[in-house]
């Protein structure tokens, strides 16, 4: 097997902060921030016994990253990754390894059957606890001014499934006057960091049901993942007493949109442009009976910011009202909520350049396991765009995420079946010099309000 990068014992050995700021090869990336020791470690804390074999955990996930890299994602063609991938994976072959590296010895099956195993059986705590520890380093070796904090804005997506009996008791499908829906639905919450793109382990639950969660709830579960201190901002859904108060409680500092009766409400008031005005925000009879833990005097201070904008899109202006627990300048509070359209790109990338929007699996823990390993390859992406923009001397946001991964993708198997270390490096080199390229054009503003041509339906939709 040929090695895809060089030299692979050091790679697999090496920790998160040996990885030099311009290397852009997702895979050493991974191995850096993820070595088998790490693994071997992970799975002894969770309690799991894995045999030396060719699906072992590491090769596993990093198998299914390469589903959500590369093009057209199937198990078929993430079977195919696997004679590429370089010895380091194997530090200690197993007897089927050895025989199919023997010329004329037996080759490794391309069929399926062994990977789709080896995903049902990889364990769910590993892949959440390798998540968290890559995201702990990607997030320290970002490198945010000193300024800066780490900005994480908080968005609600949904998520189709297939239609199989567990699923659709775990996540019931919407229904409305037509009837009930074939998709099993779950509801997704993300937290993406406003400057770097890198995103939290999300939180999910059912849509529909008796065990239906808002996207509030997911928050009160899914802060606890936050770096310490990192800033919460959030849109007018958030906008609520609860969410202010689950910040404060854990050291957040909060942005929070308010729509505009919870504005006037807490303005005793109209609202003004250019209101600053410190307030204290106390639970109503509402916010009691849906938090009903909540302690007497449970209250939470901070300022009540009004200012007028005006739309990217060219509508009219509008006053938005902000409320938040940090002490910077208005000007700045507004400057860092106004960064929330960041994160509609993210939750494109994730569905659209990703495939999450709809997903493959059938079983209740591959759904879990499924969404995590996506959002791991979408952080390395992140993570590769973060080396390049430190290189470059400019901000992270101004690469294009798809650009990024397309380059990638075109790169890493011409790298991975290089004959020679010389041809190698010359690879790298290019996919270093075209990843540096993939930045995003300035565009004018458009003259006239975008609209969206409907797709037309050339059958009608089937009944349930």
């Amino acid at each position: 097997m040929a090695p895809l990068v060089s030299p692979p014992a050091s790679v697999a050995a090496a920790s998160a902060a040996a990885v030099a700021p311009c290397q852009a090869d997702v895979l050493a990336l991974f191995q850096a921030l993820l070595p088998l020791e790490f693994f071997w470690a992970a799975l002894k804390q969770a309690g799991v016994r894995e045999n030396n074999r060719v699906y072992h955990s590491a090769v596993v996930v990093w198998l299914m990253i390469c589903q959500r890299l590369r093009a057209p994602g199937t198990l078929e063609s993430a079977v195919l990754e696997l004679r590429g991938l370089s010895d380091s994976f194997w530090p200690h072959p197993c007897k089927r390894l050895e025989q199919a590296a023997k010329e004329g010895g037996p080759r490794l099956s391309s069929e399926t059957g062994a990977f789709n195993k080896a995903r049902h059986e990889l364990s769910r705590p590993v892949v959440e606890h390798c998540y968290d520890h890559a995201f702990t380093q990607e997030i320290e070796q970002a490198q945010l001014a000193p300024d800066r904090r780490p900005a994480f804005f908080f968005d609600g997506t949904t998520m189709r499934m297939p239609h199989s009996e567990e699923l659709v008791e775990a996540y019931p499908p919407t229904s409305n006057q037509h009837g009930v829906s074939h998709w099993p639905i779950l509801r997704m919450l993300a937290a993406h960091d406003l400057y770097t793109g890198l995103a939290l382990r999300p939180q999910w639950g059912a849509v529909n049901g008796k065990e239906a969660v808002s996207e509030q709830g997911l928050l009160e579960r899914l802060i606890d993942r936050l770096p310490n201190e990192a800033i919460v901002v959030a849109d007018a859904n958030f906008g609520v007493f609860s969410v202010a108060y689950a910040a404060q409680q854990r050291n957040h500092p909060v942005v929070l949109r308010l729509t505009t009766v919870r504005a006037l409400h807490l303005s005793g008031g109209s609202l003004q442009d250019g209101t600053d005005r410190r307030i204290q925000w106390k639970p109503t009879r509402e916010d009691r009976r849906s938090h009903p833990d909540l302690p007497p005097d449970a209250s939470v201070s901070g300022r009540l910011i009004v200012r007028q904008v005006q739309p990217s899109n060219g509508d009219k202006p509008f006053l938005l009202a902000l409320f938040t627990t940090l002490e910077d300048p208005a000007e700045q509070v507004v400057e860092l909520y106004g960064k929330r359209w960041n994160m509609e790109v993210d939750l494109r990338s994730l569905k659209a350049t990703l495939r999450l929007e709809e997903l493959t699996c059938e079983s209740k823990e591959m759904v879990a396991k499924e969404i995590d390993v996506a959002m791991l390859a979408y952080n390395l992406v992140r993570a590769v765009i973060c080396r390049i923009a430190l290189e470059a001397g400019v901000e992270p946001r101004v690469f294009s995420f798809t650009k990024v991964k397309n380059v990638l993708q075109a790169f890493l198997p011409r790298i991975a079946a290089a004959v020679d270390e010389r041809t190698r490096r010359k690879l790298s080199d290019d996919m270093e010099y075209y990843l540096k390229r993939c930045q995003l054009r300035k565009r004018k503003r458009p003259s006239y309000p975008r609209r969206v041509w409907p797709k037309p339906r050339t059958y009608p939709s089937r009944q349930a």
